[in-house]
């Protein structure tokens, strides 16, 4: 009897997101912006940092801890060496304990972060918000940073309102999503009843994002970074790898041995197609780009 379809748990996520992190440039993508815009986009006195990371609320391991957390690590790194000396109070929004826990063993196992302190929120972006709303103290940050996260709140622009309106005089907030060129956008706008209806994410894309901002009248600016994901596996038959693959863009638990066939068939053939994939040496790379949004207070 084929088992039924059903959505990852969080360690079977963190084990699929895996594959995808190490066939994919989505860390070098993000390095690239941070060394060559973030002092830019930074210019400017920092104090203050708030960070909201929650990717997806119910991710958990090392492995997902070093996607946020290194790359938050980094983005401190460089901001103090474009201004050296400068206190930065930094806090983190983050529902999962064991994501919690591993960013704090990343702290303690970095003793070059001086001047740097750590108040950590083991929330989600609404606990957060109900909560600063309940304590009556409003808080404002410097800089404010949602890195893939969006996908996974309740009310998008609730959310974004929320966090902007944290942002102090000349603050800074940037959401890091999927690009409207990335294989993402037409996999989910022309394929997406090849989709299994397990995982109750958004959909949602830079467009989807730069709606929200305009209609609530603020400024921003996109920047468009080339990411990709080598695929090659997913279209290998009994390969462990590329059946973590399919489970990462499928968002479902062993989709290539529960999905009925001719949908298995479908979602093969759509990630073939020119505007989710390209093929070099032989290999067939998914586009991964992301849309780094900038967003004036």
């Amino acid at each position: 009897m084929i088992p039924s379809m059903r959505s990852l748990t969080a360690e079977e996520y963190v084990e699929a997101f895996k594959s995808f992190l190490e066939h994919s440039t989505e860390h070098q993508c993000m390095d690239e912006f941070n060394k060559e815009q973030m002092p830019t986009i930074m210019a400017g006195s920092i104090s203050r940092l708030c960070h909201s990371m929650s990717h997806k609320a119910e991710q958990a391991s090392l492995l997902l801890r070093d996607f946020l957390a290194g790359v938050d690590l980094k983005m401190i790194r460089i901001l103090q060496a474009v201004h050296p000396g400068v206190f930065i109070d930094n806090e983190i929004v983050e529902p999962n304990p064991q994501h919690v826990a591993a960013y704090k063993e990343l702290v303690n196992q970095a003793p070059d972060l001086q001047n740097v302190s750590f108040i950590w929120h083991q929330l989600t972006s609404l606990e957060y918000e109900q909560q600063v709303k309940e304590k009556g103290i409003h808080k404002k940050f410097d800089f404010i940073h949602m890195i893939q996260m969006l996908y996974r709140v309740e009310d998008i622009p609730s959310t974004i309102k929320f966090f902007h309106s944290c942002l102090d005089h000349h603050g800074k907030l940037l959401i890091i999503i999927l690009s409207d060129s990335s294989g993402w956008a037409s996999l989910w706008k022309k394929h997406r009843d090849c989709l299994p209806a397990t995982d109750s994410g958004h959909y949602i894309t830079c467009s989807g994002i730069t709606e929200v901002l305009q209609s609530l009248g603020v400024q921003h600016r996109v920047y468009e970074l080339p990411s990709g994901w080598d695929i090659t596996e997913c279209f290998v038959e009994g390969d462990a790898v590329g059946g973590r693959m399919m489970d990462f863009l499928t968002g479902t638990k062993n989709f290539l041995g529960t999905a009925p066939p001719a949908l298995r068939r479908r979602l093969q053939a759509a990630l073939c197609q020119p505007e989710c994939s390209s093929t070099r040496d032989g290999r067939v790379i998914f586009s991964n780009n992301l849309s780094m949004i900038v967003v004036e207070s």
